[in-house]
């Protein structure tokens, strides 16, 4: 006699979610997933995907006006944006832009629920919460006819992937007009005359540099000393530079005390008493786990001080039997991350080999122009050690940067004294989140410095200063 099916329902459909499904698919069980937003979840709809989109076509428009630095001279422009030493007028059809952006991302949507859907995934467009440790009711969600009725579901294993959402302070409250948070922008039907971008963040900062690059006056406002102030120093340096040189406004050490709407134009107040007047205000000040009304205190479910789920290396809860993945867990806020929980998780649940969770070798990008892409070791970290050497090449320096016409940016590589393995590194260029692959892959796999020098790259490329920079980590004696 066949063995019963284990069965498997996953509460939400974003990376970590449709990722644990399909392997949880893959290895025989029935599978059920429940979302209420859509599949593919925020990363897919709202955050992730739309966001990257408005900055590649943001690069598009900016490429216009960096052709005259390679010596071209169009007959033509009839869009113009932000180009490389800003100030330009702009004309770029945002409605458009925005549609396009729309669509994209609802047929990304679509190809994930395809491909649940073939592997014999249910999906539910409903909301979850936890009834116990191995079952979950489920409130379909309301169509034409009304609300369906709740429906019970018992499980074998439940995976918690619900995300997270714009942080939301009380003083500063969305409207979705004239202030927004970054999963309502994509509603705007012209460009920002004059855009606060409020949190120098990951998103606040390439959000602010594709709105800049679509000919928007932006002002950033941060309440800290710099950009970008949780990532790699040289690198946030860099992009402020970069900032500022193509027209944005940077307020270093603003702290934002309230945004309120005046009639058609917004007013985001300081903690110092100035004030300053846009046309719209961009809120990226940080994210909250969704983690209310999941049941997790009924269910016994464990979460950290700020409302994460907490969760160990398998994924596994406080509670037998019961999963987490992704933001709501505080992990780190990776789609990759997440997809990687997802897919720990439901291997360790129904048996099938399994490695824990390892962030040491996890590669993260941030899409500014030039991107920034990082991977192991931070400066910072190894400023706290004494047997970590480290090394900085400019790409200005490299010939195919020269060829492209690109003048800052730079490949930073550390390795251990003695050993001289690989733990870490820093690209700051254009496609950077392609050149880190060969780091993160050296980080990974404890490759030393010099092995990674004897590679032979191709000449002229950007790749080539990664090999340089190894190479100048050789020490005789090695």
């Amino acid at each position: 006699m066949n063995e019963r099916a284990q069965s498997v329902v996953v509460i939400g459909a974003g990376p970590g979610g449709y990722e644990a499904a399909l392997v949880a698919a893959t290895l025989g069980a029935q599978v059920r997933v429940v979302d209420e937003d859509g599949v593919g979840g925020a990363c897919v709809l709202t955050d992730c995907v739309p966001s990257k989109a408005l900055i590649s076509t943001a690069g598009q428009v900016g490429r216009v006006g960096h052709a005259a630095t390679l010596g071209l001279r169009p007959a033509d422009q009839p869009i113009r944006g932000g180009d490389q030493h800003g100030g330009a007028v702009s004309n770029v059809p945002l409605a458009d832009v925005n549609a396009r952006i729309v669509a994209l991302a609802g047929k990304q949507s679509e190809d994930i629920r395809t491909g649940l859907e073939a592997r014999g995934v249910t999906v539910v467009r409903g909301r979850a919460r936890l009834l116990g440790p191995s079952r979950v009711a489920v409130e379909p969600a309301e169509s034409s006819s009304g609300p369906g009725p709740t429906e019970e579901l018992d499980a074998d294993m439940i995976l918690l992937a619900t995300g997270a959402a714009p942080r939301v302070m009380p003083t500063a409250v969305p409207d979705g007009e004239r202030i927004l948070t970054w999963q309502q922008v994509w509603a705007l039907r012209e460009l920002p005359e004059h855009l606060i971008v409020v949190g120098s963040g990951v998103t606040g900062a390439e959000l602010a540099q594709a709105y800049l690059g679509l000919g928007a006056q932006v002002t950033l406002v941060s309440s800290r000393d710099r950009v970008l102030p949780g990532e790699d120093a040289d690198a946030a340096q860099v992009i402020e530079q970069v900032f500022r040189e193509r027209g944005m406004t940077v307020l270093g050490r603003s702290r934002m005390t309230a945004v309120r709407r005046v009639s058609d134009a917004v007013v985001v107040e300081l903690e110092d008493g100035r004030q300053i007047r846009g046309s719209h205000a961009l809120l990226a000040v940080g994210s909250v786990p969704r983690t209310a009304d999941l049941g997790l205190e009924a269910a016994g479910v464990a979460v950290t001080e700020r409302g994460h789920i907490a969760v160990d290396r398998v994924s596994r809860t406080s509670v037998r039997g019961i999963y987490a993945a992704g933001d709501c867990t505080g992990v780190l806020p990776l789609a990759s991350v997440a997809a990687a929980q997802g897919r720990i998780a439901v291997a360790h649940a129904l048996g099938d080999a399994v490695t824990p969770l390892s962030t040491r070798g996890v590669a993260a990008n941030i899409f500014t122009d030039p991107e920034i892409a990082t991977v192991g070791l931070s400066q910072e970290e190894a400023d706290r050690l004494d047997d970590v050497r480290s090394v900085l090449m400019p790409l200005a320096t490299n010939a195919r940067a020269k060829m492209d016409g690109i003048d800052q940016g730079f490949v930073k590589l550390f390795a251990r004294q003695g050993s001289n393995q690989v733990v870490g590194g820093v690209v700051v260029a254009p496609r950077a989140c392609e050149l880190i692959f060969p780091i993160a892959l050296a980080v990974g796999q404890r490759l030393t410095a010099d092995q990674v020098a004897a590679t032979i790259t191709v000449y002229p490329s950007l790749s080539g200063s990664i090999t340089e920079a190894a190479r100048r980590l050789h020490a005789p004696g090695d």
